[in-house]
């Protein structure tokens, strides 16, 4: 199945998030990944049935916050997997920060089973770029996550942060529940990015390492109609199939 991350329209969503729900609907998605799930709730709890989408990922802050109220808010709008977003780049420089991070998700995760809630994370570049005894950060991370914690693998910052991204994904395995498909120059302020099998990315390679994750469509930034470079990727995807 493909997805499609709300933060790739967030513009758009905050101005009308109906029409902007139902547009993506028309280019033939069925399932979308909120952000911010607890501050869009009101929005989504009207706008995901109304436009015939359902959210099997979301992502929101874990560590730090009131995870009663991320857990309650995903269980209202259908959300099977909450993802952490982000964890800043200082603390993937040290093993005993990341074994914090992993620790503190291991708990989220043992919160969110309780509402029936599995919990994940989202890499940005600079977990690849870490290194630790001679291994990416994010791969030392996962080691010592308990197995329900699952990876949202975003396949553009690991190559920017100097991943081999499918050697990563086939290392990764089982634990990658889904992939942020997205492209461009590499450049880590996001501009440059354009439509999937456009840019840098080996994204016919990144999707056959790993064929059973969720394929989420994002844009961080686009320079143009994000609609169409949206629908761009959504067809791409749809003409390499499974």
């Amino acid at each position: 199945m493909t997805s499609v991350q709300l933060y790739s329209v967030r513009t758009r969503f905050a101005e009308d998030p109906e029409d902007t729900l139902r547009r993506l609907a028309g280019i033939g998605f069925t399932q979308v990944e909120p952000y911010s799930l607890v501050e869009n709730l009101a929005a989504l709890r009207v706008g995901l049935p109304a436009a015939g989408l359902t959210a099997p990922t979301a992502h929101a802050r874990l560590l730090d916050v009131d995870q009663a109220e991320v857990f309650a808010a995903a269980v209202e709008c259908g959300v099977g997997v909450v993802i952490d977003p982000l964890v800043r780049p200082e603390k993937w420089q040290d093993p005993a920060d990341v074994a914090a991070t992993a620790a503190a998700l291991n708990e989220a995760a043992k919160a969110g089973a309780e509402h029936g809630i599995q919990v994940g994370y989202h890499n940005h570049w600079w977990e690849l770029e870490s290194r630790i005894d001679g291994r990416h950060a994010l791969e030392v991370f996962a080691d010592q996550l308990d197995p329900s914690v699952r990876l949202e693998v975003d396949t553009y910052w690991a190559t920017a942060g100097g991943a081999d991204v499918p050697e990563l994904l086939r290392r990764l395995g089982d634990r990658v529940h889904a992939i942020h498909v997205k492209d461009g120059n590499l450049a880590t302020d996001a501009t440059g990015q354009v439509p999937a099998g456009q840019g840098s990315v080996p994204v016919a390679d990144v999707l056959a390492a790993a064929p059973n994750a969720l394929r989420v469509v994002e844009f961080d930034q686009f320079d143009g109609d994000i609609f169409e470079a949206v629908a761009a990727s959504y067809g791409y995807l749809a003409g390499v199939g499974r």
